[in-house]
């Protein structure tokens, strides 16, 4: 009996007895299927049925299920008690996980946090205390993008453009400035050195449609940003770690950020976020400024961790830029063959696939051959599997895509 198996057996009395799903506040749209296992790059139902997953848990299970070195990190750290300690007490863990970031990136200090959203909230936070001491009050807005999406709590939420996600929730944190990526004069009209602290954008604009920002805009804001004394922060909760090939999404168009936001992969599916700044920035932080009371705990930042360290080998990385190149051949030559798809764009392990008309068909189609989709858009399906995925795999995902398009 293998280990789907195993939990299948485990698991059928109680899904036998009646699912207790409908007790949860209904504000996801789920399948009927309930999931009750891992493989490799597959998740098991209770029925039996596998599926080949190209959400990864929306880029979270970035050595998708059942990882030896991740599962072998937990166990050590569960081996230690050392389950959470909060941050009154410092612990190895996270000294060693905040170190290697460090280590491997523009940065000089991190603060470790629970989720993407909080990351973004954390980062405007740090902003505005670097601005207030760098300009005074008034030196409080955040310029962000259209298409942009950096979360759902009320300060990620408003500089997130998404009029139907924002406007149940009105008032939300002001300040906030939008702009067209690429749109080099409507950046210049907004940004102000009296009054702007940070400006936030992805380098690869996920939720929007899989849509790289072109990196000279990428270089412009960076040059108006330093010229205005204004602080540059690259949220790459979705595209950071690894996922474009790159270990950090910026990498490829040589602009680096002040502050860099971190989430979704970084503990392979356990709950954590992360703030990346430089020491300019971290100067202007005091004691008591910010604090989370679970975020950075050694359980997690030891799977975090082993998470860091085998994303970040070289050869793991080329290896994602060999399947980048894999997955640009194959949806290339299919684009030339289907009239409905617009365009594929993307790199390493993260394509979107616009097509002419709704996603949606294909998405559910898709599911109900055993390949897990995610959109990115109304018009665009997203493509994210795991990091560690194998060519086999992958190709079996890719021609599965073929058909039900």
């Amino acid at each position: 009996m293998n280990t789907s198996e195993m939990i299948r057996s485990e698991m059928t009395p109680v899904i036998s007895a009646g699912w207790q799903g409908d007790a949860l506040l209904p504000v996801y749209k789920q399948p009927s299927t309930v999931i009750v296992g891992g493989e490799g790059s597959y998740l098991v139902s209770a029925e039996g049925k596998r599926y080949l997953d190209f959400t990864a848990g929306i880029a979270v299970n970035a050595l998708g299920y059942g990882d030896p070195d991740l599962a072998g990190a937990i166990r050590a750290a569960l081996d230690t008690g050392l389950i959470h300690t909060s941050n009154l007490y410092r612990t190895l863990p996270v000294a060693e996980l905040a170190s290697w970031l460090v280590a491997h990136s523009f940065a000089d200090r991190v603060f470790f946090c629970n989720s993407g959203a909080e990351a973004n909230e954390g980062a405007f936070k740090f902003a505005r205390r670097w601005a207030r001491e760098n300009g005074g009050a008034d030196k409080y807005e955040i310029v962000a993008f259209r298409h942009s999406f950096h979360g759902r709590t009320f300060g990620a939420l408003a500089a997130t453009d998404r009029p139907g996600y924002q406007e149940p929730f009105r008032p939300l944190m002001p300040g906030v400035h939008f702009v067209e990526p690429g749109d080099v004069e409507g950046f210049d009209a907004v940004v102000s050195a009296e009054r702007t602290a940070a400006v936030i954008i992805e380098p690869i604009q996920a939720e929007g449609g899989v849509v790289p920002v072109p990196p000279e805009f990428l270089a412009h804001i960076r040059e108006v940003c330093d010229r205005n004394g204004v602080l540059l922060i690259f949220d790459e909760v979705q595209v950071g770690l690894g996922r474009t090939g790159n270990l950090w999404g910026h990498e490829a168009t040589g602009v680096t950020p002040d502050l860099m936001t971190l989430a979704k992969p970084i503990a392979g599916g356990l709950p954590m976020g992360a703030v990346l700044l430089t020491e300019r920035v971290a100067a202007a932080i005091r004691p008591g400024d910010h604090a989370t009371t679970f975020g950075g705990g050694p359980l997690v930042a030891s799977a975090a961790l082993a998470v860091c360290r085998k994303i970040g080998s070289p050869d793991f990385l080329a290896d994602i830029r060999r399947k980048g190149d894999l997955i640009a051949d194959v949806l290339g030559a299919l684009a030339l063959q289907r009239d409905e798809i617009v365009s594929v764009r993307g790199s390493g392990l993260i394509w979107g696939i616009e097509t002419s008309t709704d996603a949606a068909p294909a998405i559910a189609a898709a599911f109900e051959a055993g390949l897990l989709l995610v959109g990115a858009g109304p018009r665009v399906i997203r493509l994210l599997p795991p990091l560690n995925i194998s060519d086999e795999d992958l190709r079996a995902g890719l021609t599965t895509i073929a058909e039900v398009l």
